[in-house]
């Protein structure tokens, strides 16, 4: 799918897993549940994620699902984790029109949690920047 492609919005799909918000509540710290589950955004430079530096993967915090590989993280001076390009199929985008802007939502692809949000300002070979909460990822390294 591409950066500006039309999709579906998160909350109209149904995904492989699914739970309903008790369920998540229950299972995820209460931030985790607000950035993931109720679109929201953690403050810029609260994640230690934004300055892993080791080889592994970061999965979805909710689900586990595989999201992006060590490989196409980069520094963005964002003050969150970004990334050039997610795994094949990992995740999906809808349209995000809050907050009076027009920006492209990224969630999981297996869970449809939110993410974060993908810029077309990012470092080749994509252009594209993958800005996701750190909260909503979690890092598990190659030497595990």
């Amino acid at each position: 799918m591409g950066l500006f492609s039309k999709s579906t919005p998160a909350e109209e799909k149904t995904f492989p897993v699914a739970k309903s918000d008790a369920e998540w509540r229950a299972e995820l710290s209460p931030q985790a549940f607000q950035v993931l589950r109720q679109h929201g955004t953690e403050r810029a430079g609260t994640s230690p994620l934004n300055a892993e530096k080791r080889k592994g993967v970061f999965h979805c915090a909710g689900c586990g699902g595989d999201l992006f590989s060590s490989e196409t993280k980069f520094e963005s001076g964002t003050g969150w984790p970004s990334f050039y390009q997610p795994l094949a199929g990992a995740v999906e985008t809808s349209t995000d029109n809050s907050h009076f802007m027009t920006r492209v939502e990224v969630h999981c692809a297996q869970c449809g949690g939110h993410l974060g949000h993908v810029f077309p300002d990012g470092p080749r070979p994509t252009g594209d920047r993958y800005c996701m909460n750190g909260v909503a990822l979690r890092f598990e390294p190659e030497d595990k």
